[in-house]
């Protein structure tokens, strides 16, 4: 399987947000470093998987209650 790997430049295009938006507020909080991000040779550059980002856009909001896992799964409590 192919994926597309996006800076966040390219992301923000795709997107429409603003790339400080993407950096500042979605980035570990909707955006998971292993499921929708990874540090290439463990450098600061980050690059996007745009498959797993467009993925979950595409979802229905999950009901809230559960807490979020790092593999986009939920945990119930």
């Amino acid at each position: 399987m192919s994926q597309t790997y996006l800076t966040t430049d390219e992301l923000a295009s795709r997107i429409k947000y603003d790339p400080r938006t993407i950096r500042e507020r979605l980035k570990d909080a909707v955006l998971l470093e292993g499921r929708h991000y990874f540090r290439p040779f463990g450098g600061r550059k980050i690059l996007y998987i745009w498959e797993a980002i467009e993925e979950d856009m595409k979802e229905a909001n999950p009901a809230p209650g559960g807490i979020p896992m790092a593999n986009g799964s939920e945990c119930r409590v």
